[in-house]
């Protein structure tokens, strides 16, 4: 399985409006940017079965950008209380193993829940130090996690990356 982490895109600041903060929306610059990030994926091959999403309107409009990119309905996204802000990530694994079965999903989610699963993914450590800018994307590899946490991390790359392939 090719598990694709994805820190949602650049939204407004907390407390800048009148949104409570799952309700606060991505930025221009933002939706913007995650459509060249989400190019830029796709230009190095990534491709997608499933794209779970935290339920955060942030996360939302971000798995809304990769779904078109991709070609996924947004019907198709599905939403997860265990990728909220604080969520557990290992309800999170639990969920996973119990009903994803696919090869390759994008998870949409916040820090420092990204962080915390990447840890415990690949070093059974959620204090891993792994930083996740706003559209970062790190992709895992796991044969089953059914067995074992251990997944390998492939690459974490940061979205200026990702738009510098996408404008090539």
């Amino acid at each position: 399985m090719n598990i694709y982490l994805i820190r949602h895109a650049i939204a407004t600041e907390e407390g800048s409006d009148e949104h409570e903060d799952f309700e606060r929306p991505l930025t221009t610059e933002g939706r913007k940017k995650m459509r060249m990030i989400a190019k830029g994926l796709k230009g190095i091959g990534v491709g997608l079965d499933l794209i779970l999403s935290s339920p955060y309107i942030r996360a939302r409009e971000t798995a809304e950008i990769l779904a078109d990119t991709f070609k996924i309905k947004n019907s198709e996204i599905t939403y997860s209380e265990n990728l909220i802000p604080l969520g557990d990530p290992d309800h999170l694994i639990s969920e996973l193993n119990e009903k994803y079965a696919v090869d390759s999903i994008a998870i949409v989610g916040h820090e420092p829940n990204l962080s915390s699963l990447t840890g415990l993914l690949i070093s059974e450590n959620a204090k891993i130090e792994i930083i996740f800018k706003k559209g970062g994307v790190c992709k895992l590899s796991a044969d089953n996690l059914h067995h074992t946490r251990t997944a390998t991390l492939e690459w974490l790359v940061t979205p200026k990356i990702l738009v510098e392939i996408a404008e090539k």
